[in-house]
């Protein structure tokens, strides 16, 4: 059974502590382990003497975690002095490793230093998530803080932003997840508030079940111009795909026609982007010039609900964005009769 009050953490802290007194060679994770639970048992000065003892020790695979997680844990019972010059020197040795950026940046965010939060989220990703290299989970864990900690700042999406937000695979977007009045209403003392937090989010977790009940549509890719463009400036080996812009027009219609044809019912169509589509790539570990690619993320983007129904009605705007009605457009053989 996990542990679960004070008394018990500290019991299994103790066991850990046993166990790498027995096992030298895994010293390093058991007592890791074991001042985790020694600080949810706010048992936070035996902490501190864990992380000196790795710290004092020859052997230790990743220090700069080790003072990461020590400044954390200092600065939560009042040595922010210390805390703050642990970060200071992680910052400027410029570890390799996500892990420990993201746990001085966290500490830097709960203490409400969002500005260097900030700096320390771009500076990991700067170092580590450079343009065309692929992200892993820990590199995508920063990504999405920097992304909650600029939602904090009232700071404009950016690149990374936008990467963050294709990353996430969860049903409710980063934008609403990291909304800053949710946020700080969480971190609220008054049962009123967290009451209704806890209501709406409730709520939110019904519409979405709802919404996920439904199948999601098959849905269509639909590049804009200018988008096209500049993909196939990018990619030229896509051309194949995309010979001309009225040709893939004409390609989108006449696909959904078909399937429909078929039977195939709750169709779409998704409108790409040339930035979305490169962050899909980097997320997927796969070259953006790779044709098999575009289908998988017209589903993707179907899956989180971008899809726009189709066919549109007669006297509707044409989902081509000409401005002119679907019927005098696009639509201007279908059949009536189809739905």
């Amino acid at each position: 059974m996990r542990p679960d009050t004070p008394a018990e953490h500290i019991a299994e802290a103790e066991r850990l502590i046993r166990t790498a007194t027995r096992y030298p060679e895994d010293q390093e994770p058991l007592l890791l382990q074991a001042a985790a639970h020694l600080e949810l048992a706010d048992e936070r000065e035996r902490a501190s003497t864990l992380y000196d003892q790795l710290l004092a020790a020859d052997t230790v695979d990743d220090p700069s975690l080790i003072k990461a997680l020590q400044a954390a844990n200092l600065w939560e019972y009042g040595h922010e002095p210390e805390a703050r010059a642990l970060i200071q020197g992680i910052r400027a040795s410029a570890p390799k490793d996500p892990a420990p950026w993201e746990v001085i940046a966290e500490a830097l965010e709960a203490h409400d230093e969002l500005e260097a939060s900030h700096e320390c989220f771009t500076e990991a990703a700067t170092l580590l998530a450079p343009d065309n290299t692929p992200l892993t989970r820990a590199t995508t864990a920063l990504l999405t803080g920097r992304h909650r900690v600029r939602r904090l700042l009232a700071l404009p999406h950016d690149d990374w932003d936008m990467v963050a937000d294709t990353r996430h695979i969860g049903p409710i977007p980063l934008d609403e997840l990291h909304d800053p009045k949710r946020i700080w209403a969480l971190g609220s003392d008054d049962p009123a508030e967290l009451r209704a937090e806890i209501a709406r989010l409730r709520a939110e977790l019904g519409d979405r079940r709802a919404a996920l009940s439904r199948p999601f549509p098959v849905a269509i890719l639909h590049w804009p111009a200018r988008e096209l463009t500049e993909l196939l400036t990018s990619y030229p080996t896509l051309s194949a795909e995309y010979p001309s812009h009225d040709a893939h027009l004409a390609q989108v219609e006449a696909s959904l026609r078909a399937l429909a044809a078929s039977g195939t019912t709750n169709l779409g169509i998704v409108t790409a982007s040339v930035p979305s589509y490169e962050a899909f790539a980097a997320s997927e570990k796969t070259s953006p010039s790779s044709p098999s690619l575009l289908a998988e993320y017209a589903t993707t983007l179907a899956a989180r609900g971008k899809a726009t129904p189709w066919p549109p009605t007669a006297t509707n705007p044409c989902w081509c964005t000409s401005g002119r009605p679907y019927g005098e457009c696009h639509g201007r053989s279908v059949d009536p009769a189809r739905p």
